[in-house]
């Protein structure tokens, strides 16, 4: 495992108000989020209740195929406390449920087989982080950056008053940039 004490973090905070991809030209807060196993929703009806916070992957690449003990260890950490937790991937239904096998089920899961979600929530890389605050305000971790990951599951656990989930975790990858969103 690598020494990430010298690495600077790769989280960037946005305002969901203020940020419109020009690549799928849709405002996160005109987003339409599908569930695997329900109706689509706007994205600010997902936050009425609780933020939201998701695994971006590409189940085509093995970059994202390397993370996913990890996202799913950190979705299984914050699950019982007042967040939603997800996944969202760059495949239709079937390779959702192919790639995450039964996670499919026990996450939420959203195919964005267009990337349209992941542009319009400012992802560049992939896997990648997302935490969508209930304030419109977007935090993202482009990439496998453990201590990206690891800023904002402790900013994440003092908002939730949640325990912090240890990351990097032994036997996590070491850290990876991903691939670009604009290759798939």
């Amino acid at each position: 495992m690598t020494n990430d004490r010298k690495h600077t973090a790769n989280v960037r905070s946005l305002a969901i108000r203020a940020l419109v991809s020009p690549h799928v030209g849709v405002a996160p807060s005109d987003l339409v989020l599908d569930s695997l196993r329900g109706d689509g929703y706007p994205l600010r009806d997902w936050l009425t209740s609780y933020p939201l916070l998701l695994v971006a992957i590409d189940p085509y690449t093995h970059e994202s195929a390397w993370i996913l003990e990890t996202g799913r260890r950190l979705l299984d950490h914050y699950k019982p406390s007042d967040i939603r937790v997800g996944w969202l991937a760059t495949a239709d239904e079937e390779g959702c449920e192919q790639f995450l096998g039964p996670w499919a089920d026990q996450y939420l899961t959203f195919p964005d087989p267009e990337r349209t979600a992941v542009q319009a929530l400012g992802l560049t890389r992939l896997p990648g982080l997302i935490h969508v605050r209930s304030d419109g305000h977007l935090d993202v971790v482009d990439g496998w950056d453990p201590t990206g990951w690891r800023e904002v599951s402790t900013m994440l656990s003092k908002i939730l008053a949640w325990s912090r989930p240890m990351i990097p975790q032994p036997g996590d990858p070491t850290p990876y940039e991903g691939t670009a969103i604009s290759d798939g």
